[in-house]
């Protein structure tokens, strides 16, 4: 019942989160510059955490969520940057032919150092604290109950649950093709940290990229 539990609650949020797109007002890169950003992560990923800890209660935490160090860090570190750079470019070929653009509004557009910490704010929620916990739902929780089906049904239904969880029609393709990437991870290297470190580096990525390009 445990993997048909989270899907009832991923597709939920997916179901919620949709319906947030496509009620939302369109703030542009002042998105990135609002104390929101990070109010609205403490909440809604708190209650995420709270899904991860309900789901895997009874359970050996650190098998089902992988919350082991893997057999060598400096390999799954450079696992880690590859994954990302992967998920970037791959992600980068996707956005472009979907032509969907910065559709999730948080990349900024040039810097504002008046609302500086706004945006330290912001990047605090969007690459620590979103990777952290969507890492533990989508590839801890997730494959960790879905792997008794088969490694490829474990990567392939949270990459796919992963992508509709965001709410985002045009950039659900790479963002499925991104939950492959962290999905191949967390199974390869048995561990769902780097999986968290390629997340982190591929939200900062598309935080800090836009200022210096």
């Amino acid at each position: 019942m445990r993997p048909l539990l989270w899907l009832l609650v991923t597709g939920g949020f997916a179901a919620l989160n949709f319906w947030t797109v496509s009620r939302g007002e369109d703030r542009g890169q002042d998105t990135v510059y609002s104390y929101e950003v990070l109010a609205s992560a403490v909440i809604a990923y708190g209650i995420l955490a709270l899904v991860v800890y309900a789901l895997t209660t009874g359970l050996d935490r650190r098998e089902v969520l992988a919350l082991r160090a893997p057999a060598s860090w400096s390999r799954a570190l450079g696992l880690a940057v590859a994954g990302a750079v992967a998920a970037v470019l791959g992600a980068a070929a996707l956005l472009a032919l979907t032509n969907a653009g910065d559709e999730q509004n948080l990349a900024p557009e040039d810097w504002d150092g008046s609302r500086a910490g706004a945006y330290a704010a912001s990047f605090l929620a969007i690459v620590v604290i979103g990777p952290l916990v969507e890492e533990l739902l989508y590839r801890g929780a997730g494959v960790g109950l879905f792997l008794p089906f088969g490694t490829p049904a474990a990567i392939g239904v949270t990459a796919i649950v992963f992508g509709f969880g965001h709410g985002l029609l045009l950039s659900l393709p790479a963002l499925v093709w991104f939950g492959v990437v962290t999905g191949w991870l967390r199974v390869h290297t048995r561990s769902v940290y780097p999986a968290v470190v390629a997340h982190a580096l591929f939200n900062a990525f598309g935080m800090i990229a836009p200022l210096v390009v």
